[in-house]
């Protein structure tokens, strides 16, 4: 840096401050080829909104920033002019116009540039091949919104279009943008950078905001993309205006920083314009926003607007990212001779003579704060002002030019003139070099120096840019040298979320998709690294406890051989088969009693065989099923039942035929006495049989898996597959058990005789009972307790008709035997048939 000469400008510049300098008029220059420029030279513009008339549009307060800009590109075509190895001999001029970052007032000096070369109006053509327009390439504009603007009116003409500024994505299609060109990266690799700077701090819970226009739409919305592939949540966005002077641009600006407040994040990226960004961070410090993180671009982060905001330091920590962009040898003491030279009148009459020789009347005075700027007003802003980008697009169309033109060292011998689209071919391929650097576009004709990594360093109330990082392709950042505004300067956090241990998935909560609490996977369920939100259901024939992260094989679980409660049922069976056989001993060996005849004598032998095996069919339901137990369980069920109810349905006809209809009884009676009883046994099998035949056919029960009933097992159980068949087996033993009781329920007997109705009468109503619980335990239950309420209710059944019908007549055979007579059980009815027939 040329720092004596800097200083003597300084003190010049200052000494002259009061007098207009011709400083508006340094931006127009002849030449063998023009090269047009597109910069701010004005932030404000005066007439726009409310302007009914399509009248020149006036911009207000000057912007350094796009003056220096514009002596950048007057420096490199001053530096080619006097150079001997690029276009020699050739001599570029230069026309440049304010844009006052209005899209609108953008487009009148394009339509200039585009009118054909000597005149002040656009060839309407069939074929442009031919057509010279008034500038060979055109350097700018800054931003993204007017870019887009411009750059389709120039891609239609193949004009090269070089910014210096313009980072929207948009712009890398070069399809519908084939002619534009940009010396800096794409908002794309910016929002990488930034994604990975968050993720390097661990922060995941952050607010995003953009200025309401391209720049800040387009990079918020690439951001937004990115962060939610890092698993970074966005837990505001928002937008801020750009038109300050719109009367709802205050509540706008109240309404984010509420927001902001209420959702207690503590960084927030800004996407946004010097002047938005302004008016944003004044509003967070009325408002009194707590310390945040602030992370920028350098679209407001070098800027002089922001850091000079009164108490810009209580916002907390600014960190950004700025281009990697060398400095440009000799520029500085360039900007200061011309300072110099603009107060002199001889050179101000030369400039005024060329911008004549230029036709400089069409659009008027460029830049009229310009003659009353000093160098002192531009010095803060000169040392870092990213002049280098407008550096290289120069020199990338004059390269191509040289090429086009076929220039060597010694000279440029093309004589005809090369037409703006030509150049395109030598933009496209070829490399070239700017202040010793080399250079080549990309397929989305930009390029990519890199970012570095920039710190708001504060030291006693002066600003310090402190790079503290960069980054190519990986980012590096030296943490030591970054001092947050936290008590112990160390960074803050700011996360929605926690990292999930293995066995837990993200719960999403409230409206922020990638907010999430950690959830332990439930039962019969497993975490899969592959999707980390929900919790993958094990296979059926699986299982896995909470917080799993793999299924295991279901263990099978039925009624096993040494389950206590299997051996306390068994135990119970062999107490009952035990009676029962007892009872039948009893039996035969009284079988010529008086009492075993009245009770059916050599049936009731039948009936507690039937019982016997009726008690056995316990030990089917015990151990491992399959379908042929499951099938036969019902079978062996209702014919031992069937069995033992035929000899109640015989002594209840007999009964019946004795008390009801003792006219018919002689008749009739040989037919359910004697030897002829068996065949109404065998009668009664045999419908029992039938039944089963077609509870065969219908569809037995099967055997069934559970995986739903038990959560790490798979219980087996034996499935009905025919409630109807069910029924009509049960059915039948029911429709006897009802007979049964019809016949014998109203049956009295004198007090000196014995009522064996009332013995069959309970038994069967035993058997209701019992079978009514069993049936609404029977439906509703699923484990394995379904093969223990079967036991029960056969050994209850057993154990019911041995207790009231069969044991009361043992007590007499054994303890009361002067009962046993035949007198005591002789037609033990209230009138004896003899006596009603006399």
């Amino acid at each position: 840096i040329m720092v004596p000469e800097l200083l003597l400008g300084l003190s010049l510049g200052w000494a002259a401050a009061l007098k207009p300098t011709c400083l508006s008029a340094q931006f127009r220059r002849p030449g063998d080829y023009i090269i047009g420029g597109l910069f701010p030279f004005g932030t404000d513009t005066v007439n726009l909104t409310a302007r009914s008339e399509p009248t020149f549009v006036v911009c207000e307060r000057l912007f350094v920033d796009g003056l220096l800009w514009a002596l950048g590109m007057k420096f490199a075509i001053d530096q080619i002019n006097n150079s001997t190895a690029l276009l020699p001999g050739v001599k570029l001029g230069y026309d440049m116009y304010d844009t006052c970052f209005e899209p609108m007032v953008a487009l009148q000096p394009s339509l200039l540039f585009l009118t054909q070369n000597g005149t002040s109006g656009i060839g309407v053509l069939c074929n442009y091949t031919d057509y010279q327009p008034r500038v060979t390439a055109v350097i700018g504009p800054h931003k993204s919104d007017l870019c887009l603007v411009t750059a389709k009116l120039f891609s239609f003409f193949l004009i090269p279009q070089v910014s210096y500024g313009a980072s929207s994505e948009k712009l890398s299609n070069t399809e519908v943008y084939p002619s534009l060109y940009r010396t800096v990266p794409s908002d794309k690799n910016l929002v990488e950078a930034m994604v990975l700077l968050l993720n390097k701090f661990g922060w995941n819970w952050i607010a995003t905001i953009g200025s309401d226009d391209e720049y800040g739409r387009g990079a918020q919305g690439l951001f937004l993309s990115t962060a939610g592939n890092h698993s970074i949540c966005i837990a505001f966005e928002g937008l801020i205006p750009t038109d300050l002077a719109d009367p709802k641009a205050q509540n706008q600006l109240e309404d984010t920083i509420k927001l902001i407040n209420n959702t207690k994040v503590n960084i927030i990226v800004l996407f946004a314009f010097s002047q938005p960004a302004q008016a944003l961070l004044e509003q967070s410090i009325r408002m009194g926003l707590t310390e945040k993180v602030w992370i920028g671009t350098e679209a407001w982060i070098l800027s002089d607007i922001t850091a000079s905001i009164p108490n810009i330091q209580s916002i907390g920590t600014v960190l950004g990212f700025i281009m990697k962009a060398g400095t440009v040898p000799g520029f500085q003491k360039y900007v200061a001779d011309l300072f110099t030279s603009v107060q002199q009148d001889k050179f101000c009459q030369e400039s005024r003579e060329f911008n004549h020789l230029m036709n400089s009347d069409e659009l008027g005075t460029l830049c009229q704060e310009c003659d009353h700027i000093s160098l002192h007003d531009v010095s803060s802003l000169l040392s870092r002002s990213q002049i280098q980008p407008v550096y290289v697009a120069v020199y990338s169309v004059a390269h191509a030019l040289h090429r086009a033109l076929g220039c060597t060292h010694h000279g440029c011998p093309r004589a005809s003139p090369v037409r703006s689209w030509q150049l395109l071919h030598f933009m496209n391929t070829l490399p070239f070099t700017a202040n010793g650097q080399s250079f080549k576009f990309d397929q989305s004709h930009s390029t990519n120096t890199g970012y570095k990594l920039i710190f708001w360093s504060w030291e006693n109330g002066t600003l310090t840019y402190l790079p503290v990082g960069d980054y190519e392709e990986s980012l590096h950042i030296n943490k030591s040298q970054i001092r947050f505004h936290t008590v112990d300067q160390k960074e803050p956090t700011s996360e929605c979320f926690r990292h999930c241990e293995p066995g837990q998935f993200k719960q999403i909560k409230g409206f922020h998709l990638c907010c999430y609490d950690c959830t332990d996977c439930p039962e019969n369920t497993f975490w899969r690294a592959q999707d980390s939100s929900t919790c993958a259901p094990c296979p059926e024939h699986q299982w896995s406890p909470l917080r799993s992260t793999r299924c295991y094989d279901r263990s099978e679980r039925y009624l096993f051989w040494n389950e206590p409660l299997t051996i306390t049922l068994l135990a119970l069976m062999s107490i009952t088969i035990s009676l029962t056989c007892l009872t039948g001993a009893l039996f035969l060996k009284s079988l010529q009693t008086p009492l075993v005849q009245a009770s059916g004598g050599q049936l009731n032998l039948f009936a507690l065989f039937a019982l016997t095996l009726l008690c056995l069919s316990c030990c089917l339901y015990v151990g491992r099923p399959s379908n042929t137990l499951c099938m036969i369980q019902q079978i062996v069920y209702t014919l031992c039942l069937n069995g033992c109810f035929s000899t109640f349905f015989i002594k209840s006809l007999e009964i019946t035929l004795v008390t009801e209809f003792p006219r018919c009884a002689p008749t009739f009676l040989p037919w359910v006495t004697g030897r002829r009883a068996w065949l109404l046994v065998a009668l009664c099998l045999l419908a029992e049989c039938s039944f089963c035949i077609c509870y065969l056919h219908l569809g037995p029960d099967s055997l069934q898996s559970d995986y739903k009933s038990l959560p790490s097992e798979v219980l087996l159980v034996c499935k009905t597959q025919s409630w109807l068949a069910f029924t009509l087996m049960h059915g039948c033993n029911s429709s006897i058990a009802l007979v049964c009781f019809l016949c014998t329920f109203m049956v009295q007997t004198s007090g000196k005789k014995y009522n064996v109705a009332r013995g069959i009468t309970f038994a069967i109503l035993i058997y209701f009972i019992i079978w009514i619980f069993f049936v609404a335990i029977f439906a509703t239950l699923k484990t394995v307790f379904r093969s223990v309420t079967q036991i029960g209710t056969i050994l209850a059944t057993s154990l019911g008709i041995l207790g009231i019908y069969y044991i009361p007549k043992c007590y007499i055979i054994l303890f009361k035997p002067d009962l046993n007579t035949v007198d005591y059980f002789q037609y033990s009815i209230k009138e004896e048939p003899e006596e009603d027939s006399q």
